[in-house]
């Protein structure tokens, strides 16, 4: 916790959270000139962000072009519009498809070179952006532009809860009250961005908007309570969407700690299997869907089948395998008879599924992505999984500009809000790998749009 002689009595910019939305956004400010602090509760910089391990949408970029992949940003908003139900707010959709490429650029300028693809669910395309070593993107990213955001002069203080947003008598935010080692402490700025996430971890918040999810696990950091949503919804700004909570359906739930098992993993060819040793989905379908295929099968959750080709190229395996959520067998009936499954049933499975791919026709399920490879180099794996609430796409009511909108749709001068702490980009299901991208794409023109009106303040 910070105490008031760190602390400065005024910054030009206050950036609430320091996951990849306000490492992002607060790099930006601070290269365009602005005096920045960023505020983080928890006692590590990171967020939720530092968890995700799939990769970076975006389309049409030159990492696509070197690995000969066309595509267009057309696509990606059709397919991320689709995925959200019709429900995305489509000028929001726009302006992030048509940013996703030149936020993969700006990384690159700061050493996140994101340089590997790999394809999530309801995408046609391999869009999601890696490290080239398949690392988790996640702790890669905000590892990286921490380093980069203290080396240009960004104050960063951690176990600093903001408690209160600050206006004057015309309303404008400017400034915060923050929690210190010494009592609250107040401190003024020009502009204050909300770059605090979601609300996965809030019982509360879920209980209010969905109940029938509030016994669920979440893969989230125990600090995704929805602070920055309390903070705005206190100086009028309006929330949308609250009731759209995404459920990841691969994580491993049998632990007091909840590990997301990352899409990119059936990326790159994996396969579910229920307990008869079955397929019984596209497991590259949206999350909604794959979600609901899990839990209408009303059995203790389902299985990941994958082997030793699939693993080499998803290095997050490594870590879920160091943490004992990894079972092994040297063959397929090995492992069938070590997770429970009809060893002949899983073989059959397993066979027909390498048809599919040779044939890139699934019969079955339609699966047409994620179909590389064949699943016949031993050793094989299994990870446990179960759905678990991963996401918000609820939030604060924003514009493209990520000025923050009261409840009459009119700005709220001075106050910012970004990544997950904001609603409207995903409609009622998020696509994999558009979060990260949202953190970007968004904390960019946070900062940008924090500086233009900072300008204009004496």
């Amino acid at each position: 916790m910070p105490n008031n002689k760190e602390l400065k009595n005024k910054y030009d910019a206050i950036i609430v959270g320091s996951g990849g939305t306000g490492l992002t956004a607060a790099l930006q400010a601070r290269k365009l000139g602005l005096n920045v602090v960023i505020l983080e509760k928890n006692e590590k910089t990171g967020g939720n962000t530092s968890r995700a391990s799939s990769g970076m949408n975006a389309s049409e970029s030159l990492v696509q072009l070197q690995e000969g992949i066309i595509d267009n940003n057309r696509d990606f908003y059709e397919e991320t519009l689709k995925g959200g139900g019709l429900l995305n707010d489509r000028t929001m959709l726009k302006y992030f498809v048509n940013h996703s490429a030149l936020a993969i650029s700006w990384l690159m300028k700061y050493g996140v070179n994101l340089t590997d693809l790999t394809i999530t669910g309801g995408m046609s395309k391999k869009r999601a952006h890696r490290p080239g070593s398949m690392e988790p993107v996640g702790f890669y990213l905000t590892s990286r532009l921490t380093t980069q955001v203290k080396k240009a002069g960004v104050d960063i203080f951690t176990s600093a809860k903001v408690s209160k947003l600050l206006q004057d008598k015309n309303g404008r935010v400017n400034g915060v009250e923050v929690e210190t080692e010494d009592g609250v402490k107040t401190i003024k700025a020009k502009a204050v961005l909300l770059a605090t996430g979601g609300f996965g971890a809030s019982k509360d918040i879920i209980k209010k908007y969905r109940p029938d999810l509030v016994d669920y696990k979440t893969t989230n950091q125990l600090g995704a309570t929805g602070d920055g949503l309390k903070l705005a919804e206190n100086v009028g700004a309006q929330l949308i969407q609250m009731n759209f909570i995404q459920v990841h359906p691969t994580a491993d739930t049998d632990n007091p700690h909840v590990y997301l098992i990352g899409e990119g993993l059936r990326g790159e060819g994996a396969i579910l299997v229920n307990k008869a040793g079955e397929r019984f989905v596209n497991e590259l379908s949206t999350r909604k869907i794959v979600s609901n295929a899990i839990t209408d099968l009303h059995e203790d959750g389902a299985y990941l089948i994958f082997d030793y080709g699939v693993r080499a190229h998803f290095a997050a395996v490594e870590f879920y395998d160091q943490i004992g959520l990894v079972v092994h067998g040297d063959s397929l009936d090995q492992l069938a008879e070590k997770i429970g499954v009809d060893p002949y049933n899983l073989n059959e499975t397993v066979s027909n599924w390498n048809k599919a791919v040779e044939t890139h026709k699934d019969k079955a399920f339609g699966r047409t992505t994620g179909m590389d490879r064949l699943l016949d180099r031993g050793p094989y794996f299994a990870i446990h999984i179960h759905p678990a609430i991963h996401y918000t796409m609820g939030g604060i009511h924003i514009d493209t500009d990520t000025e923050v909108l009261d409840t009459n749709g009119n700005v709220i001068k001075g106050l910012y809000a970004a990544g997950e702490a904001s609603g409207g980009l995903h409609g009622n299901n998020r696509i994999g790998g558009n979060s990260i991208a949202e953190t970007v794409i968004f904390g960019r023109q946070a900062g940008i749009q924090m500086t233009k009106y900072a300008r204009t303040i004496k």
